[in-house]
């Protein structure tokens, strides 16, 4: 009996640790910007191998907005102070409009110029300086370039 249950013991360690290993993996895979689609204060951009985590998404946002505004000229704030950005999962590619929950650029010519709606992650910001960042799960609030906090939901 006791061999039996070291025979799983060690099994669930091993497969423990594929499992761990695997999700190390998906956090250290760089992000493969594809595309960046303006739309007057709106920017989409999309990506391969974003992080999975809500930490991970923000980091990577605040790691690299000064390269964004460097490399693809985002976030691009109306005249009053306020943008948007939506980070979008790349997945299979463009496509066609066909189904009727795609998204659309109009900055490409059709008919392969839509994706499918696979929204990660979002940024926005007012002219209050405050920028809200929107996950599956909920949304983080940042003030004035401070501490990040998550937005409590009632």
């Amino acid at each position: 009996m006791k061999a039996n249950l070291k025979k799983k013991l060690i099994i669930l360690i091993i497969a423990s640790a594929i499992l761990m290993g695997y999700l190390f993996w998906l956090n250290l895979r760089p992000v493969e910007i594809i595309a960046v689609h303006n739309d007057s204060n709106y920017s989409s951009v999309l990506v391969k191998n974003f992080p999975i985590t809500d930490k991970g998404k923000i980091d990577w946002w605040l790691k690299n907005k000064e390269r964004l505004k460097t490399l693809y000229d985002i976030p691009k704030p109306a005249t009053y102070g306020s943008f948007t950005v939506i980070i979008w999962l790349f997945g299979e590619g463009y496509k066609e409009e066909e189904k009727y929950d795609r998204l659309c650029f109009n900055d490409m010519s059709p008919p392969v110029n839509c994706i499918e709606k696979n929204r990660v992650f979002s940024i926005s910001s007012g002219k209050n300086r405050v920028t809200i960042f929107t996950v599956s799960d909920g949304e983080y609030i940042m003030k004035d370039n401070s501490k990040v906090m998550k937005i409590k939901n009632e």
